[in-house]
């Protein structure tokens, strides 16, 4: 029963989540960082992803509950900012803003926007995790399981972030341009789809 439980709640986080489709994203967003950038990116996305989720998963539906917070508003709302990133890799925003930065401090960090979220914690996987949190007649038990799916996939984001340096390498600079740009037009779609998704959400077609 343990291991079915766990099994479920693996595979719907990790069908959410997607940890391998995130290996160009998480490349095309720190491809301005050095190495040991990319490594403090990595663990403190998804750390800080892990603390979310568990929040979450302990309390997310009486916390969107209590702020009057719907599911299909907070898709729409994920999709919006997701999309005014994919409009800065498509255009090569962030390249020309970075000549124009001489201190590194002064270089945007995506570990929280758009790494953490909503890339990571997005909708999808907030809801994940409370259904998987509210399945039987224990809670406690139910979270506890949860808690360990959550970790192990997050785990498994981590060690393929943690190789992403590599991949870079490999890609060079060209490659990493045009890893950019395809997944700028990726995002600007998946962003679509959240909004859609949360349009028909509430009913509004």
């Amino acid at each position: 029963m343990t291991w079915d439980l766990f099994l479920t709640a693996f595979v719907t986080l990790f069908l959410v989540i997607d940890p391998i489709s995130m290996v160009p994203f998480f490349i095309a967003l720190t491809n301005e960082q050095t190495a040991g950038q990319r490594r403090r990116t990595a663990f403190a996305s998804t750390g800080l992803s892990l603390v979310l989720l568990t929040i979450f998963a302990f309390a997310g539906d009486t916390i969107l509950k209590t702020i009057g917070i719907t599911m299909p508003a907070f898709r729409i709302a994920g999709g919006i900012l997701l999309f005014l990133i994919a409009i800065e890799m498509l255009f090569e925003k962030r390249t020309e803003r970075r000549e124009n930065q001489t201190e590194a401090s002064d270089q945007p960090d995506p570990t929280v926007f758009p790494l953490t979220t909503p890339l990571i914690v997005g909708p999808g996987a907030i809801a994940a995790v409370i259904l998987s949190a509210g399945v039987g007649d224990d809670p406690l038990y139910a979270f506890s399981i949860t808690f360990a799916a959550t970790v192990a996939v997050l785990l498994l984001v981590l060690v393929l972030f943690l190789v992403s340096d590599v991949i870079a390498r490999l890609l060079g600079k060209m490659g990493i341009t045009v890893v950019m740009r395809l997944m700028g037009m990726l995002l600007a779609a998946f962003a679509v789809q959240f909004v859609v998704d949360g349009i028909k959400g509430l009913g509004v077609f």
